[in-house]
């Protein structure tokens, strides 16, 4: 990073009596993953850039135990869920975004019933958005020209909550040529990490879900898989991996494709 990112923390407003227009919830993910957090880097430096009025949690941000309920412990779900509820309630939190498709949908779908009623919307949502309104705009003929993107559609985004349209619009403005899998969008394929697979091992099987996928994502010749979630950018790259694939094609977020070819 070039110049020193502005990330200021909710208690830090509430400190000077401000109120962000946005809370970016970054996530276990974004927070301690060392591969997630150059993607968390990258939207924050996105959000400097356009000069968009938000702050994290930081040290006060717990998981917000998704996968906790999808492994079956809806006690520590609950539990994690009602402590966040009552720190986002106590800094009157009203739109929230987020990096992360398993945070988006838990936040949005499952906080309401524990008294949680937000705005969420998803990083790839905002982006879209900000191009559309002219706030980002990109270089013409960037690295990205005429080189073929292929895009992942993440269970919790495409099929669970009908987001197809953002991240592929995102992509659009990036001069470089989508080419879908055949399994895309109402019919796209998991990566292999959803519903708390991410920590366990695998069934018996033949195969892995990620291999699986990830041939799909290099037999359309793409040199770049674009995903929008951290889950699939692990099981992704791992794919690409196996496939011995690493050097030719590479594994992006949405959000650091549109913060290297920023105007």
């Amino acid at each position: 990073m070039s110049k020193q990112l502005n990330i200021p923390t909710m208690a830090e407003m509430a400190a000077e009596g401000k109120e962000p227009e946005i809370l970016f919830w970054v996530g276990c993910a974004g927070s301690f993953d060392s591969r997630a957090q150059k993607v968390t880097l990258a939207f924050v430096q996105i959000l400097n850039e356009v000069g968009i009025d938000f702050a994290i949690l930081g040290n006060e941000e717990q998981c917000t135990g998704d996968p906790a309920r999808r492994a079956g412990n809806e006690f520590v779900f609950q539990m994690l869920a009602l402590q966040n509820i009552e720190v986002l309630n106590m800094y009157n939190v009203k739109k929230i975004v987020t990096a992360c498709p398993h945070c988006f949908n838990t936040l949005q779908n499952e906080y309401p019933a524990l008294g949680g009623n937000y705005e969420v919307v998803h990083h790839t949502q905002l982006l879209q958005g900000l191009i559309n309104e002219g706030r980002i705009k990109m270089k013409g003929g960037g690295e990205f020209k005429g080189k073929r993107i292929t895009y992942h559609d993440s269970c919790y985004l495409g099929r669970i909550n009908g987001v197809y349209e953002a991240p592929r619009k995102v992509l659009e403005a990036l001069d470089g040529e989508l080419v879908e899998m055949k399994r895309c969008r109402t019919k796209g394929l998991c990566c292999g990490a959803g519903g708390a697979q991410m920590w366990k091992e695998d069934e018996p099987g033949n195969k892995r879900i990620n291999i699986e996928r990830a041939e799909e994502a290099l037999d359309t010749g793409a040199t770049v898989i674009a995903a929008n979630c951290p889950f699939c950018l692990t099981m992704m790259s791992d794919g690409v991996k196996a496939k011995d694939k690493q050097e030719e094609v590479m594994v992006y977020d949405l959000a650091e494709l549109i913060v290297n070819n920023m105007e």
